[in-house]
């Protein structure tokens, strides 16, 4: 088969659809709106709830952490709203650059990057921060559509549908061990394996790549001290408090002195420098004290809601590109939901894995919202999709 005439093929289809003035773009999907505000509106009173303490502890304004978010916030709905606008095809035109910019900036982090708490994983620019682990989770996302989309009729062969996907993800993860970021390289992992699975990729090596993966982890483990000694708390958190454990512990104290209504917004006692990270990867122990259960099952409703919403645009999407995006950056939200809860109630090891929309991190929220306009940029052309469906038939 010959791949470069079917890329020129998919590059004129895109080119007639562009040019076609009968094929009009619907409005965008206003449930996944609303419920992405929602989330970013308790996410950012939230953060304010949380971060006050810190603040005021490193000199700063207590409304700082806030003021930034907000800050972004207002930022990144923009941002939505303008991505929601740009079809499609501008977005599978991009996806390899998306990508190259990511490991180039991956690739400088250990040069340049900035350090903090034992890892370097971030970038300084003119006093804005930047995180490429999360630029790489979208543009492998972007691109993997891309290529699943070129690589159709061959998915289930190893040169078309395992090997070009297999070298991205080794070289990204080579890049994250160096700074190190275990968490980034499984959720990498994870998004990339689902991809290749709605692209057809053979069970068989997913039972490899597996197998592979078990092994990565134990050299990890047995290389890297920090991750093994996140282990030992994990199993067993009370073996030392004052530690390893201690903030695991400080995060279960603070989910279980909430109970089930939990002690009010704004009267968490951990916040005062008992829970580190308590604005960032902790902030749902701080969202369990203060709303109870109940406010954290109506936060964890609404994410289930979004992720549900998210799949079934996918479902419902024009093309195969569409519904491939859709459904990584769908599942690329549900994975750090998953993890980060799993993570502060101690069912998994301590990662640093973010809650999207909540915790505090301008960029990341800006990348994240930049995500959710991807996905309203999608949903424009669904109407699209209906209005061509061919006429029932005549009885």
């Amino acid at each position: 088969m010959d791949y470069s005439q079917e890329r020129l093929g998919n590059t004129t289809r895109i080119a007639d659809y562009s040019r076609d003035k009968s094929i009009r773009r619907g409005p965008m999907d206003v449930p996944f709106l609303l419920l992405v505000l929602l989330l970013l509106t308790i996410g950012v009173v939230m953060l304010l709830s949380a971060s006050y303490a810190r603040a005021y502890y490193a000199g700063k304004a207590p409304t700082y952490y806030f003021v930034r978010q907000l800050a972004f916030a207002v930022l990144g709905v923009a941002a939505m709203l303008f991505l929601s606008r740009l079809p499609m095809e501008f977005y599978r035109g991009i996806s390899k650059w998306v990508l190259l910019i990511a490991i180039g900036l991956l690739v400088l982090v250990p040069v340049i990057g900035t350090a903090s708490h034992g890892s370097r994983r971030w970038i300084s620019i003119g006093g804005i921060t930047i995180q490429p682990s999360e630029i790489a989770k979208i543009g492998v996302i972007m691109a993997f559509s891309d290529m699943i989309c070129r690589y159709k009729g061959a998915m289930k062969t190893f040169r078309y549908g395992v090997m070009p996907f297999a070298l991205i993800l080794v070289g990204i993860a080579a890049l994250l061990v160096l700074e190190p970021h275990l968490s980034a390289t499984i959720i990498i992992f994870l998004v990339g394996a689902a991809l290749l699975y709605l692209g057809g990729v053979s069970w068989k090596w997913f039972a490899a790549g597996g197998g592979l993966a078990v092994g990565a982890v134990y050299v990890y483990l047995k290389f890297f001290g920090y991750a093994s000694d996140r282990i030992t708390a994990w199993r067993d958190p009370l073996a030392d408090t004052s530690d390893t454990a201690y903030q695991i512990m400080q995060s279960l104290y603070s989910i279980g002195s909430g109970g089930l209504t939990g002690l009010g917004l704004g009267m968490s006692r951990q916040k005062y420098l008992y829970l580190p990270e308590e604005h960032n990867d902790f902030i749902f122990s701080i969202i369990c004290e203060e709303l109870g259960y109940v406010g954290a099952m109506v936060i964890l409703v609404l994410f289930a809601l979004l992720i549900i919403r998210g799949y079934w645009l996918a479902m419902h999407s024009r093309d195969r590109y569409s519904f491939l995006v859709c459904a990584g950056i769908t599942t690329l939200l549900a994975i750090q939901v998953i993890f980060n809860v799993a993570v502060v109630t101690n069912l998994i090891p301590c990662t640093g894995v973010s809650l999207p929309f909540f915790s505090s991190g301008g960029t990341a929220l800006l990348i994240q919202l930049g995500e959710m306009g991807m996905i309203l940029s999608m949903s424009r052309d669904i109407p699209a999709k209906r209005s061509q469906a061919p006429p029932p038939a005549e009885e």
